[in-house]
């Protein structure tokens, strides 16, 4: 991949994450396998649930974010994150179909 292109699955946050002397600006989204969903209804995943976001970003994240990170995200950087992980759960064919954030 060129340096110059832009990874669609990474969130450069309006609000950086400070934690002790680490800041985290931007964030990556891994797609995660079935695994990470445990325990989360996939329907609240797709209708970006702040419960279900907040359970599964700790999981698919890089930087790792911790619970707490996510309930501390501004509300515009969360919904960012959130329809990229419910455009994880979609086949490419219906991707077309679903809104954006």
């Amino acid at each position: 991949m060129n340096v110059q292109e832009k990874n669609p699955n990474t969130v450069e946050l309006d609000t950086p994450i400070t934690r002790g002397e680490q800041t985290i600006r931007s964030i990556t989204l891994i797609k995660p396998k079935s695994g990470a969903l445990r325990g989360v209804k996939l329907g609240d995943l797709l209708q970006m649930d702040v419960e279900a976001i907040t359970r599964v970003l700790p999981r698919i994240s890089d930087p790792a974010l911790t619970e707490q990170d996510v309930r501390n995200l501004d509300p515009a950087d969360l919904l960012q994150l959130a329809g990229i992980t419910a455009g994880f759960l979609l086949q490419k064919d219906a991707k077309a179909d679903y809104p954006q954030a």
